[in-house]
């Protein structure tokens, strides 16, 4: 959950890098800071799991023994404390920073078509504002329910009926859902992407049907080749 979120919180900060700050992101958007960023991002997602490896445990109640944090007392305390913490850090603050980023990127690129009246920077403002509005609207959609649902168990209490936990498995479905819906948004509201992808298939298209033809123009030859020899072994006359 938390290497998804940073991951598109970092890239929504280097899309505004470029867009709003072409001449830094020449030394900052490097095939090197990348790997580090990444590098950053899961050592910092890791280190948001060590409380729940550390604490992490079993305990048992009317029978039945479910996995759970093993807090100290008092226990609503630190385990109200660890849940709002995780939809603030998790949740909270990546959404405002892809909002902002891409909310300053609209208004560069707007900026910069207003001064040059063009019609390709008119279709690019479009194309990225387009992009932001759904890939927002994608991540609150599938991160809200799961984090709303958490935050109201811990502040209120909700009885764990089978309805109730038939829900929460579903928010919590819903919420990784949004990790494999990422590349499809990025790639195919990505005028680039799809031109590469189209050439990409044209390409083995055309490659399959020249070696197919080159099959059957081989094939060709081979049944209008005339035998030098008969049946018996003796040779034509030329």
């Amino acid at each position: 959950m938390f290497t998804s979120i940073f991951t598109l919180t970092m890239m929504s900060v280097d899309r505004y890098v470029a867009v709003c700050h072409p001449v830094k992101a020449l030394d900052f958007r490097t095939p090197i800071k990348a790997k580090m960023i990444n590098v950053c991002i899961w050592i910092l997602s890791s280190a948001a799991g060590i409380p729940a490896f550390i604490l992490g445990g079993t305990q048992t109640k009317s029978g039945i023994t479910e996995c759970s944090l093993q807090f100290p007392e008092p226990y609503m305390y630190w385990d109200t404390l660890m849940k709002i913490c995780v939809f603030v850090f998790a949740f909270v603050v990546p959404v405002l920073i892809i909002t902002v980023c891409y909310s300053l990127m609209v208004l560069r690129l707007k900026s910069v078509r207003m001064l040059s009246g063009s019609r390709d920077k008119d279709r690019n403002l479009r194309r990225i504002t387009r992009l932001v509005v759904v890939v927002v609207a994608v991540f609150v959609v599938c991160w809200t329910p799961i984090h709303i649902f958490v935050l109201v168990k811990a502040l209120v209490g909700v009885p764990e009926t089978t309805a109730i936990m038939a829900a929460y498995f579903f928010c919590v479905a819903l919420g990784y859902t949004n990790s494999s819906l990422n590349p499809v948004l990025y790639a195919f509201l990505d005028e680039n992407f799809k031109r590469c992808f189209k050439d990409f298939c044209l390409s083995a298209k055309l490659k399959g049907e020249k070696v197919s033809g080159s099959k059957k123009i081989a094939s060709s030859v081979r049944e209008a080749t005339v035998p030098l020899e008969n049946t018996d072994g003796t040779r034509k006359p030329a």
